[in-house]
């Protein structure tokens, strides 16, 4: 039996469709976050990772028609990490600011939410200008830490590795307040945890050290990666995913107003 060439040509461009087809279906993509930071990120008991940022992180995976895993990593070496290729993306509630720009690009913001300061609900701290001479908590190598300097020269700044390490602390009185996103905290002051605590008062937005919101990270230079990123977003808040993971975690949008 002979077979024509014709059809032999078009029997090798149907096989190369297929291989072609099955390697764009098996892109692979490793997500880096934090895992305790809820409620946007944190790594259960049983090793699984839960939170606003794992969902969305899923969506946009499933968006872009990629599949990905997660790993965890501490926030001060997550950047690090990164640019290490241990991954190809942070999705870890990491504000775009300009000092991280010079280390890594990102997409456009997924939520943007203002910090705030808690203190104890017996607390006789009444206002901001009150924490003059008080030891305020942080997590290290975040924005809300670099807020309190800036803004709070007057106080002193403890870190921490962890959002819980400060939690602990201002549960047990070794530290006058904490300052962190006001999600975090208001959540935290809602729950067992965080009973002993209260919201003190949101702080203003400073975009030189806050940003312009939470937005994924990606090495220097992989522009494209963030653009997929950036339309995936869209798409999200556009055929109503956002939304229902919003509605999951939140009484009210993160997203914080819609980009000029």
């Amino acid at each position: 039996m002979r077979i024509s060439p014709r059809f032999m040509a078009a029997a090798s461009l149907a096989v190369l469709s297929l291989f072609a087809g099955s390697a764009l279906a098996e892109e692979k993509l490793v997500i880096g976050t934090e895992g305790a930071y809820p409620p946007f990120n944190n790594l259960e008991a049983d090793g699984s990772l839960t939170g606003f940022d794992i969902d969305i992180a899923k969506a946009l995976c499933t968006e872009m028609k990629v599949t990905c895993t997660f790993v965890t990593n501490d926030w001060d070496g997550i950047i690090p990490a990164l640019q290490a290729k241990k991954f190809d993306a942070i999705i870890a509630s990491m504000s775009i600011t300009p000092e991280r720009q010079q280390k890594v690009d990102f997409s456009k913001k997924y939520y943007n939410t203002p910090p705030a300061i808690a203190v104890p609900k017996d607390s006789p701290i009444k206002s901001v200008d009150d924490l003059k001479g008080k030891i305020i908590g942080a997590q290290t190598s975040t924005s809300h830490a670099n807020y309190a300097e800036k803004h709070m020269p007057k106080s002193e700044l403890k870190v921490y590795p962890t959002a819980d390490e400060y939690k602990l602390d201002i549960s047990n009185g070794r530290v006058d307040a904490v300052i962190d996103d006001i999600v975090v905290l208001t959540q935290w002051v809602k729950s067992d945890a965080g009973a002993c605590c209260k919201i003190l008062t949101p702080l203003p937005i400073d975009k030189e050290i806050n940003g312009e919101g939470a937005g994924i990270a990606v090495r220097k230079g992989e522009t494209a990666l963030a653009d997929r990123f950036t339309k995936a977003i869209a798409a999200i808040r556009a055929n109503g995913t956002y939304q229902k993971i919003n509605a999951k975690y939140f009484d009210f949008d993160v997203y914080g107003g819609e980009d000029k």
